[in-house]
């Protein structure tokens, strides 16, 4: 298959996104634990802009290349998990600090894709390779800030929507249901895989076409 200098220019920016969309991700729940005295992310080199010290083999490079290669519309991707003390990050904050923490992530993601959505709204359409390389940016940080966002905005076990949901369950005295969703800890990859197997993946993946689809029709 012969790929165009646009295709090349997409790929590229899908790449620089996908990294600036995990991990700035990951450097935000780093940095809100810190704020509320938990130094584990900081005293780990965790809370660095290298991308090198970030990089997850499977999430990181090996899924978003397979995805890649079989041509799909779009990347997904993940960081290494930044390291939280929970327990200090509670005992200096309570449970809205942890639910805080988790937050963190999420908050990022949309916060970059309402920037760069505001940022493109001011662009001109290219006409030129050149003038492509920052619009096609900007798009793609839209997309995979939102794709990010919303998926973990789900109580899928691992992710982010799974531990604001334990937090708050800890938080109204709800123990049982937080220690059933610690338990389904370990089968969260094999949850995302049926989940985008399976049918569940458009239903779950709706929301983000929406937003897609209402935040580039502006621009």
């Amino acid at each position: 298959m012969e790929y165009s200098v646009f295709d090349i220019i997409k790929a590229l920016s899908a790449i620089v996104a996908l990294i600036i969309a995990i991990i700035g991700h990951e450097i935000m729940h780093g940095k809100v634990a810190w704020y509320y005295g938990d130094d584990t992310a900081l005293n780990a080199g965790r809370l660095s802009l290298n991308p090198i010290v970030h990089i997850d083999i499977i999430g990181t490079i090996v899924l978003p290349l397979i995805l890649f290669i079989s041509n799909m519309p779009f990347l997904f991707g993940w960081a290494k998990p930044v390291p939280i003390n929970v327990k200090k990050v509670v005992k200096n904050g309570g449970y809205n600090a942890a639910i805080a923490v988790s937050i963190a992530g999420i908050a990022y993601n949309f916060t970059i894709a309402i920037a760069s959505s505001i940022i493109l709204s001011f662009l001109d359409k290219p006409d030129s390779l050149l003038g492509a390389i920052p619009y096609m940016v900007l798009v793609q940080l839209i997309i995979y800030n939102t794709v990010l966002g919303i998926f973990n905005l789900w109580p899928i076990p691992q992710f982010d929507g799974s531990h604001i949901l334990r937090y708050l369950f800890i938080k109204f005295g709800l123990d049982k249901a937080a220690l059933l969703m610690q338990k389904a800890e370990p089968y969260g990859m094999i949850i995302v895989v049926i989940i985008l197997a399976t049918p569940a993946g458009v239903v779950l993946f709706e929301p983000v076409r929406f937003l897609l689809n209402n935040w580039l029709l502006i621009n």
